[in-house]
């Protein structure tokens, strides 16, 4: 059970993933043929790799086991996927920031600090 939630979430991820690269332009390619699914199986899976084919920069994600494709984008593509990446990390760090700061706020003893306390 604890592998099958492990698989669940990896899909899960590989899914808001996917959806990501395309909404920042990268194109899907489906692994339709021999030759391909030989070539997607040479590259890292689930990471975006910088390639060079006839003096144009591209960025590749191969996905072998969720879609069996790879995403191609160009540097336009890229530059959007990362803007979209480091806002999604600026939101998870605030989303934890205001979590921590309600645990720490619960927690603490505001006796003499609270409204309650004179001279407010």
């Amino acid at each position: 059970t604890l592998q099958k939630m492990a698989k669940q979430q990896e899909a899960q991820q590989a899914a808001s993933q996917e959806n990501l690269l395309s909404a920042a332009g990268f194109v899907q390619r489906p692994a339709n043929t021999p030759q391909r699914r030989a070539s997607l199986n040479q590259l890292p899976p689930d990471r975006v790799v910088r390639t060079v084919h006839d003096d144009r920069v591209a960025y590749v994600f191969a996905d072998p086991l969720i879609c069996d494709c790879l995403y191609v984008g160009d540097q336009r593509a890229w530059g959007a996927y990362q803007r979209e990446m480091l806002q999604l990390r600026v939101a998870d760090e605030q989303a934890l920031a205001a979590q921590m700061n309600e645990s720490a706020a619960m927690s603490w003893n505001w006796g003499p600090w609270g409204p309650w306390a004179p001279g407010w």
